[in-house]
């Protein structure tokens, strides 16, 4: 594990240590995203895609890690940002990619969520796999947020 000493300090303590209500019922989102019918691979990619576009560190180091325990590849994490232009990836992880980025992107258009990136995911994944897909997004999304919001601080927590 990478140790860097700098004098970076979260804003507060992480919001979902602080009412004992909160962490279960956001880990229990987590858990229910993880059975879902959705590779893990897949769910690794769009977390760290939307990671990359909120800025959240916390989040990056703890999914690059994780990824990394299971097997996945140096070159698919490090092109993650470049996916359109990299080889590494299926065509149903690039459309759970895409549809990654509209739903973190929402106000950066009129149309949020295009038909066509919503139906060229809709073509490699079920209703059941889409639910699980959007569940997931928003769940990072969430947690990118709070992690952003009181700076928390990447690698601070063991994964």
């Amino acid at each position: 594990m990478t140790t860097v000493t700098t004098d970076l300090q979260p804003r507060m303590n992480h919001p979902a240590m602080i009412d004992p209500e909160v962490m279960p019922a956001l880990q229990g989102v987590g858990a229910a995203v993880g059975r879902g019918d959705v590779p893990d691979r897949t769910i690794d990619l769009v977390n760290m895609r939307a990671s990359q576009i909120n800025g959240c560190g916390v989040c990056l180091v703890g999914e690059v890690r994780g990824a990394k325990k299971k097997g996945e590849t140096d070159d698919r994490l490090a092109a993650v940002a470049g996916w359109r232009d990299a080889p590494f990836y299926t065509p149903a992880e690039r459309a759970a990619l895409a549809l990654a980025e509209a739903v973190t992107r929402l106000s950066d258009r009129s149309d949020p969520v295009p038909d066509a990136v919503w139906d060229e995911a809709a073509a490699h994944y079920g209703e059941a796999q889409l639910a699980t897909l959007v569940l997931a997004i928003a769940n990072i999304n969430l947690w990118n947020r709070l992690n952003v919001a009181t700076r928390q601080i990447a690698g601070a927590y063991e994964w």
